[in-house]
């Protein structure tokens, strides 16, 4: 282990004894989980390759926290838009529990679901504003032993992440003018996801043609190492 390793200070030459308490790890076992979220599509184009964030969270920490962890660690400033969980069998998490009122009729209040509802390998979705259709691929894995723990009064805690993050309105400088979103056809570019929403998967459509500014590439590259 070299001396620029994160880890390498706390060990003394001595055979190893630590200067100090090790720090806290993340483990399933005390109620942390990894959540990596993949940005998939938005205005009107499929991004790829996908930016992503892996964020630390607790089981204890609810949907709402966690969406608005996510909305900060993408770059997100207008955050006046609904918002959507969608869980695998089709179980929503509305929109709603980040506004006064009720959740809508028979979905859950992200304000009081909490993430314990998730289990390591589970795939769903979260969109951000239903009018640009900012969706997101969110997969459960085991927590980073090395990644820095989050309390459960603190919010979810983004540990890396890749990719360049594309403005919500989709504008380069200051003076530029919000234009509308593209609207979009189905994409060979989600042919891989899980069919957790209707455009996601291998059952999308691909006769429908692309839309206007969606990315032409097709050619895959493989994730970065998480």
């Amino acid at each position: 282990m070299g001396l620029d390793h994160p880890r390498a200070a706390l060990d003394t030459t001595d055979g190893g004894d630590r200067a100090g308490p090790a720090p806290p790890r993340a483990t399933t076992s005390d109620g942390f989980l990894s959540i990596c979220v993949e940005l998939v599509t938005g205005r009107g184009r499929d991004w790829w390759p996908r930016p992503g964030r892996v964020f630390t969270a607790h089981r204890r920490h609810t949907f709402a926290q966690l969406a608005e962890a996510i909305d900060v660690a993408f770059g997100r400033w207008d955050l006046a838009h609904l918002r959507m969980f969608v869980l695998p069998g089709g179980v929503d998490v509305s929109w709603s529990a980040w506004r006064d009122g009720p959740a809508f009729p028979g979905t859950r209040d992200g304000r009081s679901s909490r993430l314990d509802a998730l289990t390591v390998g589970t795939a769903f979705a979260y969109v951000f504003d239903l009018g640009e259709d900012w969706t997101h691929l969110c997969t459960v894995r085991c927590p980073d032993p090395f990644a820095a723990v989050p309390q459960p009064s603190q919010p979810p805690r983004p540990d890396r992440g890749w990719g360049d993050l594309p403005d919500q309105y989709g504008r380069d400088r200051a003076d530029d003018r919000v234009s509308a979103a593209a609207p979009r056809g189905s994409s060979t570019l989600l042919s891989d996801l899980p069919p957790i929403l209707p455009s996601w998967g291998a059952r999308a459509d691909m006769s429908l043609p692309r839309a206007a500014g969606s990315t032409g590439d097709t050619s895959r590259t493989p994730h970065p190492q998480r």
